[in-house]
């Protein structure tokens, strides 16, 4: 199926042929979210909304409205018209366009990795944040994202300015002003792992290994078309597909 959006090779973009474990692997995230904070959010932001599924689901959620922020221009224009009850802003995110302390939940899944200043966005984080108000970031665990990449190496990724492990993660947010943070794991469920198992090799590094070799693996491409949020857990950081992090504004 196509999608008006174009695929970049980065953006997750619901429907697509091929991407179903991408999507699914975010869509889970966002889940977790709405089901835990944004029942009782008044005002939420979507930093780096993307295509905007994900800021949809936090409105079906949320007590309130959510404002999906992309700086994206056609983003912004698809965002508006195929999802109406959001509130859709294209903005920097290091400038966020909110008054201070009008957010009662922030999220940024998959996106600080994007960023070239993130002590900056963390910043803005903490000022729409009213106290007490949550900060809930995902991003890719560099240890499995990357085997090998150090600490402020650049990314083979052209897309990621820097990837973090748990405990950089960890230090960066609390020195930008949210001093309590807690961390989580996305982890393949059951049924990935047992795939894994039974191929001797991981889903991720198979895609990879097809898309490099230009043909198709059809039984990957069965399993994949298969996948869904319901094939990933929420858990421990070692050994994470991606980071997940949340934290209180105090």
């Amino acid at each position: 199926m196509a999608h008006p959006l174009p695929l970049t090779g980065e953006r997750t973009l619901p429907g697509v042929a091929g991407e179903e474990y991408w999507f699914a692997r975010h869509e889970r995230v966002y889940r977790w979210v709405s089901e835990r904070y944004a029942h009782a959010a008044t005002l939420v932001v979507d930093a780096g909304a993307g295509e905007g599924y994900g800021s949809a689901m936090l409105r079906r959620s949320s007590a309130g409205p959510v404002v999906a922020v992309d700086c994206d221009p056609a983003v912004v224009r698809h965002v508006a018209a195929t999802y109406p009850l959001l509130h859709v802003v294209r903005a920097n995110l290091d400038t966020l366009p909110l008054r201070d302390g009008a957010a009662d939940l922030v999220v940024a899944l998959q996106v600080v990795e994007h960023l070239w200043d993130v002590p900056r966005f963390l910043r803005e984080c903490r000022r729409v944040l009213r106290g007490g108000g949550a900060l809930v970031l995902s991003t890719p665990n560099r240890p499995v994202f990357s085997p090998g990449l150090g600490r402020g190496e650049a990314p083979l990724n052209p897309f990621h300015s820097q990837e973090y492990d748990a405990d950089q993660l960890a230090e960066l947010v609390a020195a930008y002003g949210f001093p309590q943070v807690r961390l989580a794991g996305v982890q393949h469920g059951a049924r990935i792992r047992a795939w894994e198992r039974a191929h001797g090799v991981g889903v991720v590094a198979a895609q990879v290994a097809a898309l490099t070799a230009r043909e198709p693996d059809r039984e990957l491409d069965a399993f994949v078309s298969t996948v869904t949020q319901a094939d990933f857990d929420i858990g421990r950081t070692t050994d994470a597909q991606d980071l997940l992090l949340t934290a209180a504004a105090p």
